[in-house]
């Protein structure tokens, strides 16, 4: 084990009425990514309607399809139905959702998302909540289409549905668009729910389009969001003091049954680059520790069971190198992840050791303060708990994190064959910034993700590093901790601020 120190879109259509009235409100209405340059900075929740109470909800993908499974395109068609595998994912989202409490399920009307949801819901009294703008996005003419029938068919019209969905238009639609207007309505209704907590079960694009558009993200994140088969998003919004649109957390993003660093593609392609950002683990509480120096206490005995979970998790992956914090906590963390790599061969996963390379990286370095404040909120860190940090710490905080950033992204390289997995080992404090640096959001943005202790999150390069985003696997996945995970979702009752 090593260790070193390391100091043209086409035009697009006029806007149609509803996208007017949204961009009066956000401030973007953005067609591409070349347009997002030239637009206003976007506001999480600023085209949400008002609430009076704080409210989670719970956005759930149906499991697999037939036609996932044939690998056909499904769009809103609703012939396909679960496969036994999809019906033992829902089981297993079922399992995980079992002592949370909902006061309402919304599902798509399509059998394989409304199947899911009875899965799910069974053992509940209310009745499920279909509402037909949750159906998949509409793709008209290539619905039913195996996707290399889609390829010969159409040619560059299917390149500019992977490459360039937003602006994507077929039979005189463009339905990315479309479903970002209809994802809009859909919060209206969700929202309005006097429910505290609810439950919503529909599909990959129409449930990237209610994260997005809740965080007040344009069609141009299509594809950036990841949504896996029973995938688990969870959506925290508080009221603001004084009124106003909510305050959105992503609390986290596409918790899966099956383990978010397996083998696949991100977004219906292949990759081979990827950056897994690791939060170090628990470290010893504020009264065992003295005012100087926080961020330099060692990880609790929570802590080193949540590192030695993540070296297990990584198993499944060949690690190259691992940048970390150079504080005592974080470079734990990282040994530990080192080690299991290295000793691959003897835990049966690999037929050779494990050479990683490990760095700490000054740049992914926190103040103190962050460590004191998230200390302050107790065992289960509050959503959003960035937003009361200091703006000129969060300042230094985001220019420190463009230079981490740039170093995670020099750690992989710009072929497209070579194989490639950094992680960054960190407090989540950092890591929410570099998240928000990955998606191109502003400094504001930090306070809209939530990362806890342990967890991980894991971006995927399919055009390689010097794409101008990667794509977001999951954010804040805990299920690997096992009994010492934090819950998908907490009881509501006696629990406002969630």
């Amino acid at each position: 084990m090593a260790l070193l120190v390391l100091a043209p879109s086409p035009p697009a259509p006029p806007p149609s009425p509803a996208a007017l009235r949204r961009s009066a409100v956000t401030g973007i209405r953005c067609s591409s990514v070349q347009d997002l340059e030239r637009s206003p900075a976007p506001r999480p929740g600023a085209s949400l309607p008002l609430l009076r109470a704080a409210k989670r909800v719970v956005l759930v993908r149906h499991g697999q399809s037939t036609w996932n499974a044939e690998g056909r395109i499904q769009g809103s068609s609703d012939i396909s139905v679960l496969t036994p595998k999809g019906e033992s994912q829902a089981e297993t989202s079922r399992q995980m959702l079992l002592s949370d409490s909902f006061d309402a399920c919304f599902t798509s009307p399509l059998a394989r998302s409304r199947r899911t949801a009875e899965i799910i819901w069974e053992g509940r009294d209310d009745e499920l909540i279909p509402d037909p703008d949750l159906r998949e996005i509409d793709l008209y003419s290539f619905q039913g289409l195996l996707k290399h029938e889609g390829k010969e068919r159409y040619g560059v019209l299917y390149k500019q549905w992977q490459k360039n969905a937003a602006n994507f238009s077929i039979d005189g639609h463009y339905p990315v668009r479309e479903l970002w207007d209809r994802a809009q309505s859909c919060w209206e209704r969700i929202l309005a729910h006097e429910g505290k907590s609810v439950l919503v079960v529909a599909h990959n694009a129409v449930n990237q389009a209610l994260v997005a558009t809740s965080l007040g993200l344009g069609a141009e994140y299509f594809r950036i969001l990841l949504q896996s088969n029973c995938g688990a998003s969870v959506l925290d919004f508080t009221p603001q003091t004084g009124g106003g649109p909510p305050n959105v957390c992503l609390n986290r993003l596409n918790q899966t049954p099956n383990s978010p660093v397996a083998a696949g593609s991100s977004g219906g392609r292949k990759t081979s680059k990827r950056i897994i950002l690791a939060c170090q683990g628990t470290t010893q509480s504020s009264s065992e520790i003295s005012l100087g120096g926080v961020g330099y206490v060692p990880l609790n005995m929570l802590g080193t069971i949540q590192s030695q979970k993540t070296a297990e998790l990584l198993l499944d992956l060949k690690v190259n190198s691992i940048l970390c914090s150079p504080q005592i906590a974080a470079v734990d963390t990282a040994t530990a992840i080192c080690e299991v790599q290295e000793a691959a061969d003897c835990l049966g996963a690999d037929c050779v050791p494990r050479y990683v390379e490990m760095k700490n990286l000054l740049e992914l370095e926190i103040e103190d303060v962050f460590q004191a404040k998230q200390k302050s909120f107790g065992n289960i860190v509050q959503a959003g708990w960035m937003g009361s940090m200091e703006y000129k710490t969060l300042e230094r905080l985001w220019a420190q994190s463009k230079h981490a950033w740039q170093a995670l992204l020099n750690e992989l390289p710009d072929d497209s064959e070579s194989d490639r997995v950094v992680v960054a080992v960190g407090h989540p404090a950092i890591h929410l910034a570099l998240i928000c640096r990955c998606l191109d959001l502003p400094m504001e943005y930090m306070s809209s993700f939530h990362l806890d202790d342990g967890s991980i999150s894991v971006i995927d390069f399919p055009d390689g590093p010097k794409s101008r985003r990667g794509i977001v696997r999951c954010t804040n996945y805990t299920a690997h901790l096992g009994r010492w995970s934090i819950p998908i979702t907490r009881p509501t009752e006696n629990d406002e601020e969630f």
